[in-house]
């Protein structure tokens, strides 16, 4: 409050040459107030009331010579011509840290000390900054404000929505200096950083797991606790988090907004994207540590770790027995009622119902409705036999020609 009025008065100084200042010493001796016609707000100084009446009239007097920007108060044009500058004339005392603005060094005070004045009266969560807490209650309120122009969808923050639109424009400012790598947030690239140093920062307390990625441990718990909070009203399917959800029911409405620009494939959610990319670049991005082997999924790097480490992670209830992998069967076909453990194995199953062949050979055009099995096509024509017999050395173009072929040798044993 002390500074708003030290504030109030330096405009008031500022502005003295141009504003009729006659009357003020009348209004020390009569008290005299300037009352606003359009709210009613009342001001002792007419500075102050001249300055609050350009809030209606959308004056701005003040114009930066720079970039044309104008504004209604001088103070608020001192602060813009930083931007131009960089001047950043408020530092912090603890870090060492600088600022253009007084009001952004109060706030950033608040990391140090811990403090957090502002409390949401529904749920009773603190903030440090008021404008924290502002966009908080749009979780309680439902209001989202923010629209997308070129999709329409709405965000409760207006960060959010310049995030959500670089997925429109592809646009990833940060950098990672170490292997060049883009991001569109930079919360991504902190965490992409622990890749390159190993540093494993978040740690299960009750089994001691540690995880470079806080939402990692976070989905981790879920395998000790159980817990699915998030229901799906249309199938009545539970998750661990929100997002997965929102993802989730992308699988009814059908919506597949995720497009990829070499071959058009859509998809519902950006990570099935990225990772398809993949399919068309080579990228395997995930390396294990011990032989070497690559990977192009993450998942299928921490599938491939538990061979090294024999951890078996999944338990059965009933025979007690435990797995390294989940293989819950939780995705059905509703045409031949056929389950599988992921969504991926019931899309191709779908295509195999629906005749649709989305993976084309650039050879020869024939098409095939799964990936792997276009992958195998495409030896015939490379004439590569990436499968090899280990005890007379003949290759083949397929895997299940090898493990045919390996009879050759087992029958003789059986006749020997």
């Amino acid at each position: 409050m002390e500074d708003e009025l030290y504030r109030s008065e330096v405009e008031c100084k500022r502005e003295s040459e141009e504003i009729d200042f006659s009357d003020e010493e009348e209004n020390e001796k009569g008290k005299i107030s300037f009352d606003c016609d359009i709210c009613g707000k009342s001001f002792s100084r007419k500075a102050q009331f001249v300055i609050h009446e350009r809030t209606h009239t959308g004056e701005k007097t003040y114009h930066c010579e720079i970039c044309g920007k104008s504004f209604s108060r001088d103070e608020s044009l001192t602060k813009h011509r930083r931007v131009h500058t960089g001047e950043k004339p408020y530092h912090c005392e603890i870090c060492g840290k600088s600022f253009s603005q007084n009001g952004t060094l109060t706030k950033h005070k608040h990391v140090h000390t811990g403090e957090k004045p502002y409390h949401c009266e529904i749920c009773g969560k603190s903030f440090s900054q008021n404008g924290t807490l502002t966009r908080h209650k749009h979780v309680h309120t439902g209001e989202a404000p923010y629209h997308c122009e070129i999709c329409g969808k709405s965000f409760s923050q207006n960060e959010n929505l310049t995030m959500h639109r670089r997925v429109h424009t592809g646009e990833k400012p940060y950098h990672c200096e170490i292997c060049g790598k883009s991001f569109s947030q930079n919360d991504t690239l902190t965490k992409h950083k622990h890749v390159h140093t190993g540093e494993k920062p978040y740690h299960c307390e009750i089994c001691g797991k540690s995880f470079s990625r806080n939402d990692h441990l976070t989905k981790h718990k879920g395998v000790h606790t159980g817990e699915k909070p998030y229901h799906c009203e249309i199938c009545g399917k539970s998750f661990s988090r929100n997002g997965t959800l929102t993802r989730h029911k992308h699988v009814h409405t059908g919506e597949a907004p995720f497009h990829c620009e070499i071959c058009g494939k859509s998809f519902s959610q950006n990570e099935n994207l990225t990772m398809h990319r993949r399919v068309h670049t080579g990228e395997k991005p995930y390396h294990c540590e011990i032989c070497g082997k690559s990977f192009s999924q993450n998942d299928h790097l921490t599938k491939h770790m538990r061979v090294h480490t024999g951890e078996k992670p999944y338990h059965c209830d009933i025979s007690g027995k435990s797995f390294s992998q989940n293989r819950e069967k939780s995705y059905h076909c509703g045409i031949c009622g056929k389950s599988f453990s992921d969504g991926p194995r019931l899309t191709v199953r779908k295509y195999i119902h629906s005749s649709v062949k989305p993976y084309h050979c650039e050879i020869c055009g024939k098409s095939f409705s799964r990936n792997d099995t276009l992958t195998k096509h495409k030896h015939v024509h490379t004439g590569e036999k990436p499968y090899h017999c280990e005890i007379c050395g003949k290759s083949f173009s397929r895997n299940d020609h090898l493990t045919k072929h390996k009879h050759v040798h087992t029958d003789r044993e059986h006749i020997s």
